[in-house]
């Protein structure tokens, strides 16, 4: 159900349709909107272990939010659904206390499904930690950013294919991704990828670097993409764009955490520009 920021009504059960027979059903949708001189979660609705904790405000007004999955990782069958929502004036920034994982599958699908709409004079930050999918793995997963004409926008999407540190390539497995961005109704940026053991070793895929991503800011100007390929310099595997006004950042490695730490270099540049707030880093990330 939904909730006002008060947490009335909050659904903190799980609902009989929350476990399907094939896995687990979770789903947390969330409206961002002005309150009294800051940024609310106006609406909530949840079903099944998809959960957020109370907002943070380090930065006065700007709602950081930690979105929580608590059993850890996902299974084959099971679907998680992500909705976030801001309304005009709101800012809100959304990030995950740890990687999220999808485990080994026997031959079902797990899926999971993020929608993220931005009003216009609204700002959005979507900054999750990265996604791990276990040797074996058999996902689909969907993001859908709609942003409306003024709408801002900053957000990465950080991947890993098995587990390097224990020794774990892709040698079996299926990932289908899609990432689509529109704005204004007009789409701006459509990609689908299938990533399996022939695209994680072959030198026109990921080259047997385990982790990759992509980072989008809108919208940016010229001086962003000049500042970034400052930023990049001669690091190998890296690379900046824009299309429009929006900036597209890509890279690959063999470690998650270098690659992630280049994002967040990447966005501490161009934030208060895109977002119009100077860089304030999540405190979970320290931890």
């Amino acid at each position: 159900m939904f909730v006002d920021s008060q947490g009335r009504g909050t659904l903190t059960g799980t609902s009989p349709s929350a476990v399907a027979a094939e896995g687990w059903n979770a789903e947390l949708g969330l409206c961002f909107a002005p309150g009294n001189g800051k940024t609310v979660i106006a609406r909530r609705r949840h079903v099944g272990p998809l959960v957020v904790q109370r907002p943070f405000y380090p930065e006065g007004p700007v709602c950081h939010v930690y979105l929580l999955h608590p059993p850890g990782g996902v299974v084959a069958g099971d679907t998680l659904g992500i909705d976030l929502a801001a309304a005009n004036g709101s800012a809100a920034l959304v990030t995950t206390p740890a990687a999220g994982k999808f485990y080994r599958s026997a031959g079902g699908v797990a899926r999971q499904s993020v929608a993220l709409r931005v009003a216009s004079g609204a700002s959005l930050e979507w900054l999750p930690q990265e996604t791990i999918f276990y040797q074996g793995a058999r996902v689909r997963a969907r993001v859908a950013i709609e942003l409306e004409a003024g709408a801002r926008f900053l957000g990465w999407d950080v991947v890993v294919l098995g587990r390097p540190a224990a020794g774990e390539g892709f040698s079996a497995g299926e990932v289908g991704l899609e990432l689509r961005i529109t704005q204004a109704a007009e789409p701006r940026y459509l990609e689908r990828t299938l990533l399996n053991p022939e695209a994680y070793a072959a030198p026109w895929g990921l080259g047997g670097h385990s982790a990759f991503g992509t980072l989008f800011a809108t919208p940016s100007t010229a001086a962003h993409l000049e500042a970034v390929r400052e930023l990049i310099g001669d690091q190998p595997e890296r690379g900046v764009t824009r299309i429009g006004d929006l900036l597209i950042c890509r890279g690959r490695d063999m470690r998650a955490d270098r690659l992630r730490a280049f994002f967040q270099q990447v966005w501490a540049r161009v934030r208060e520009d895109v977002i119009g707030h100077k860089a304030c880093a999540p405190r979970i990330w320290a931890t």
